[in-house]
């Protein structure tokens, strides 16, 4: 299995931090905040594997488009950037060495929290 940056979930997780568009939770809240399985299937069947893919950072190539198994590292709950899914992202991403997936989800986690900081 070959996991890579999702650049276009990146992107969007940017821009919804710009938008101050997250959820400022606490590390060990993910297993509560994130989707649940039918609410993953939910999004994908009505918002097409496009716009599903947006909300993981990790993709794997050799996953069909169209199937969740390709999606990895949710970071939000298809509305809001969540920190303790950004935090629960940066861990595993370290853990199995994808460097360009915690890379990013460290800059992330360091845009929010500066936006945090700074209200």
């Amino acid at each position: 299995m070959t996991v890579k940056l999702n650049p276009g979930a990146y992107t969007h997780a940017r821009k919804l931090i710009k938008e101050r568009r997250f959820v400022f939770d606490d590390r060990d809240a993910w297993s509560e905040h994130r989707p649940t399985a039918q609410q993953e299937t939910d999004f994908l069947h009505a918002h097409g594997p496009s716009e599903y893919g947006h909300w993981y950072l990790g993709i794997d190539e050799n996953e069909p488009e169209d199937k969740k198994t390709r999606y990895k590292f949710p970071y939000g709950d298809f509305r809001k950037v969540h920190r303790c899914g950004l935090l629960a992202a940066e861990s595993r991403a370290g853990q199995y060495k994808y460097t360009d997936i915690e890379h990013a989800v460290a800059h992330l986690h360091g845009m929010l929290d500066a936006l945090h900081e700074a209200s």
